[in-house]
């Protein structure tokens, strides 16, 4: 029986309740994070409960919890449904009103509601020797704050079906620019002759949290260059490497781009060095 926490409250997921008028449901008018646990440790807690807290402030919803409530919370749940390898979701809307109306409303209480779900034991790195993720590419057409972790993700789940309906594992996503911004659900990384590449972090792109560790686990601990900036598709369909990266993928390999090999087809060396040393420090934030 999965437990759950709503509104200061922990309970079986069946006896969870909103209500019908709650802006999250009728509006998609909220903030989320998911978080994975291993065994009751949590990775990129701090930056994950940041990014939230800055959603939350950007959308003004107002909110007073702190970090160390949510730090109970996270780790309540975990141990509530068993302290092993958990995603730890957390997701606040602005609550519930008398009636719909677009305006946000005044006096209402945020509904805050949190859960955990299973998730997989990342493998180790040389697991992923003979596997790679394919990818197929299209325009981004979703909206222009994709900055904002907001729960309406229509835009992002029918780009993932994209992908999904072509057989393959994600859906990579350029401007009309032909500039990359990420995938539907990851960010994502090119390598070329060596060098890292990521696209800057600006208004067409959610701030991943496991982005953030890699770059610095990367700048700690190896003598990769990297660079962050603006890359187009072609780039990416010439690169030696593609990875995308989220929490619950960690950094996977990409090896194959709308039906044609990424660098020998192969997963590529780069990525199983800096996979290896994400999975080793992925803890020390």
């Amino acid at each position: 029986m999965s437990i759950v926490y709503l509104n200061g409250q922990y309970m079986a997921m069946e006896d969870a309740k909103i209500s019908p008028l709650d802006r999250g449901f009728l509006f998609g008018d909220g903030i989320y994070e998911v978080i994975p646990s291993y065994a009751g440790k949590m990775v990129g807690f701090t930056p994950h409960i940041k990014r939230m807290q800055d959603g939350l402030a950007e959308v003004g919803i107002n909110l007073d919890y702190s970090t160390q409530k949510w730090q109970h919370i996270c780790q309540s749940l975990a141990e509530k449904n068993g302290n092993q390898s958990l995603g730890i979701y957390l997701h606040v809307t602005r609550g519930a009103d008398t009636r719909r109306l677009h305006a946000y409303p005044k006096d209402v209480e945020p509904t805050v509601f949190a859960m955990a779900f299973d998730i997989p034991t990342p493998p180790k790195p040389d697991r992923f020797t003979k596997q790679g993720f394919a990818l197929i590419s299209t325009e981004d057409l979703r909206w222009q704050r994709c900055h904002i972790k907001s729960t309406a993700l229509l835009g992002n789940v029918m780009h993932y079906q994209q992908g999904h309906e072509a057989g393959c594992n994600e859906t990579l996503l350029y401007n009309q620019k032909a500039e990359l911004t990420e995938a539907s659900s990851s960010n994502v990384f090119v390598i070329k002759d060596g060098v890292i590449i990521t696209p800057p972090l600006d208004n067409q792109l959610l701030p991943g949290i496991t982005r953030k560790l890699i770059l610095d686990i990367i700048k700690a601990h190896s003598s990769f260059e990297l660079q962050e900036r603006i890359v187009t598709i072609q780039e990416a369909r010439q690169a030696d490497e593609i990875w995308i990266s989220s929490s619950s993928k960690e950094i996977a390999p990409v090896i194959s781009l709308d039906g044609k090999p990424v660098g020998d087809g192969k997963v590529g060396e780069i990525w199983q060095q800096v996979a290896s040393l994400y999975s080793e420090h992925k803890f020390d934030y």
